[in-house]
């Protein structure tokens, strides 16, 4: 008989040469189950998805009872339907008073071509600055924006007009100009191995941004909902951006994105041409109910609380010789190593001893630690055992 894991190989397009192979029955908490039972502490979230943990009761609640009133009704935009507008209300009334518009999209990725179109349409220029080692999706709009030549070269051409500064470099803001349409950003830099700005520089580009005329993209789609220690990345800065990308955690575990702006720029989309920006699946009920029950759970059982604690003791713990650095803000940090043959092969033996760690995209020769925000005391002390045994043995 033919294993799934043919089956998969067969039957499934492959992202890379050598996927990870574990092959999960089922998930609750912080945990993962795999076909024979064996238990796997995620420490990743499922890539900062899975926040308040995976198959949180209140969420697979929402998504039983939506079911059985509707699933898809037709594009995005036209019928009003309860769930979205519901989450969109809850997503704003937790949010600066000037983030007061949101739409829906599927992914991440989406989130960031909405955000593109809307400021090059807003503000009439063409011009686009993002950072050197930036992720913000894997669409053609989005890897124009990423700031690693080696996912691009193969996909080129792109879109024209795209510059790029170094992320926490005062002197590069200078770079951004009249010409500049948006700034688009990782509050947190992601895929680079956790790069955290200091204040001033925040600060300094949102002032830049006001000074010229240019939107300020700030893209939060792994950083948001708790993952650094406040419910959006941007509050440790006092600064707010233009337009906000979130997904992953936005769904609780479900597909959807959004980018969030003012009513009046994203009024914009709304004529000359309409439709500026469509969707089909955008808002999806079930997504919808999914993220509003999320989103509650988070705010309602103060999830956030805890997270610069939780975070502040995975440090004090995770020291080794072959550690070179632990950066990071809250729940959203990198274990720096020196090379990438020691990330592979510690990943295999945490794995092997049921932890499951990972890589960043623009950063190989770090580990990936971002588990979900309800993790305990007692099960960060478990995990960082796991870690360092395994650095003992590389």
């Amino acid at each position: 008989m033919i294993s799934h894991k043919q089956l998969f190989l067969l039957n499934n397009a492959q992202t890379s040469a050598s996927p990870n192979f574990l092959e999960v029955d089922h998930a609750e908490g912080i945990y993962l189950y795999d076909i024979e039972g064996k238990k796997y502490m995620d420490l990743v979230s499922g890539f900062a998805v899975s926040n308040i943990g995976h198959r949180h009761p209140k969420v697979i609640d929402a998504i039983k009872e939506q079911l059985d009133k509707y699933l898809h009704l037709t594009v995005y935009g036209e019928f009003i339907q309860s769930p979205m507008v519901k989450f969109a209300e809850k997503l704003i009334s937790v949010l600066p008073g000037s983030l007061n518009n949101v739409y829906f999209v599927n992914s991440g990725t989406e989130a960031t071509e909405g955000a593109l179109k809307l400021s090059k349409r807003f503000t009439g220029r063409s011009g686009i600055v993002s950072c050197k080692n930036a992720y913000h999706g894997s669409t053609h709009g989005a890897l124009s924006v990423m700031g690693n030549e080696h996912f691009k070269q193969a996909y080129r051409p792109l879109l024209p007009d795209v510059s790029f500064i170094n992320f926490g470099r005062e002197e590069d803001l200078e770079n951004i100009t009249a010409h500049t349409a948006c700034v688009i950003m990782e509050t947190v830099q992601g895929e680079a191995g956790i790069r955290v700005a200091s204040l001033t520089y925040m600060q300094k580009l949102r002032a830049r941004c006001t000074e010229v005329g240019a939107l300020l993209i700030l893209d939060e789609i792994q950083a948001a909902f708790g993952r650094t220690g406040e419910l959006f990345a941007f509050e440790h800065y006092g600064i707010v951006p233009d337009i906000l990308l979130l997904a992953k955690a936005l769904g609780g575990g479900m597909p959807i994105g959004a980018f969030v702006a003012n009513r009046e720029v994203m009024g914009v989309l709304k004529e000359n041409p309409i439709l500026g920006h469509i969707t089909t699946f955008g808002g999806h009920p079930v997504s919808s109910v999914a993220g509003l029950a999320s989103l509650n759970v988070i705010i309602d059982e103060d999830l956030v609380r805890d997270v610069t604690k939780k975070g502040e003791l995975f440090r004090s713990l995770l020291v080794h010789p072959k550690i070179k650095e632990v950066r990071g803000i809250g729940l959203m940090m990198s274990v720096q190593l020196d090379t990438f043959e020691q990330v592979e092969q510690a990943s295999r033996l945490c794995g092997a001893d049921g932890v499951v760690i990972d890589w960043f995209l623009h950063c190989e020769n770090a580990l990936r630690i971002a588990p979900p925000l309800i993790i305990t005391e007692e099960e960060i002390k478990l995990a960082c055992a796991v870690i360092l045994k395994a650095l003992d043995q590389l």
